[in-house]
């Protein structure tokens, strides 16, 4: 096990699946404490279960992004066990079957409930938890956004996913990317950094396991400038902050 992220400690929200547990085993790989955030307490111990049997320093947290109180005892908890938080995740995401009409026939539940996890959660678990990463030498936040929240690649009727026009989900992480500029904005005098990160088209159940890139090829580097996730969650002091990238390199607004 490599241990150049020794003494980190990483909580990675949605962690108990997909992406998030891939991220999760990645950084614990690297010799991160990951804290695998997640609603359901038992399939959360099931994962950092699994964690622990790769020899994985992984602890449970219960976690719904959507959900103020979870949020708050969480960074209470993680306070008391840990006095810091070095990286912080924001993997937890939705896409509701309510999305998948023509924009203007979506329901306006449907835009609320996509809200309420993509955009108002990410910002209620970054709040509750920078006093946390402020404590840390070399904070990082990323938070997981998608190409299809890009402006200029929606604009585009040449772009791969074209006719992904998701109304609630895309607009969603339009906000999340704005919310990564705005915050890495305020935090450029800190040693805190924060970006937003696209894993590509991963084969989770949110997508119904259509998507063609394994959580694998999701979550780690494959070369070239690596995919954004956990490069990202481990960048250097000179890295970037308040940007966009895929493993390709900067992803347009």
């Amino acid at each position: 096990m490599s241990e150049d992220l020794k003494g980190k400690v990483a909580l990675i929200t949605g962690a108990n699946k997909g992406i998030g547990y891939e991220i999760a085993r990645q950084l614990g790989s690297r010799g991160a404490t990951v804290l695998v955030g997640a609603r359901d307490i038992r399939r959360g111990e099931e994962a950092a279960d699994k964690l622990r049997f790769s020899e994985i320093h992984a602890r449970t947290i219960q976690l719904d992004v959507s959900d103020q109180k979870t949020i708050d005892s969480a960074a209470k908890q993680i306070e008391s066990e840990f006095g810091k938080l070095d990286i912080l995740v924001n993997n937890a995401g939705i896409i509701s079957d309510g999305d998948r009409l023509p924009p203007s026939q979506v329901d306006i539940e449907t835009l609320r409930h996509t809200y309420e996890t993509n955009v108002f959660g990410v910002f209620a678990v970054t709040k509750a938890l920078l006093p946390l990463l402020k404590k840390s030498k070399a904070g990082r936040i990323v938070n997981l956004s998608s190409s299809l929240g890009s402006l200029t690649q929606n604009s585009d009727p040449n772009y791969e996913f074209a006719d992904f026009k998701l109304l609630a989900y895309n607009s969603s992480k339009t906000a999340v990317n704005a919310i990564t500029v705005l915050l890495a904005a305020e935090l450029k005098d800190t040693p805190i950094k924060i970006n937003a990160a696209d894993p590509g088209f991963t084969a989770t159940d949110i997508n119904q396991y259509q998507g063609y890139r394994t959580v694998e090829q999701g979550a780690i580097p494959t070369g070239g400038y690596a995919n954004a996730a956990v490069r990202l969650a481990t960048l250097p002091d000179d890295g970037s902050s308040g940007g966009f990238f895929d493993e390709n390199g900067v992803v347009p607004w």
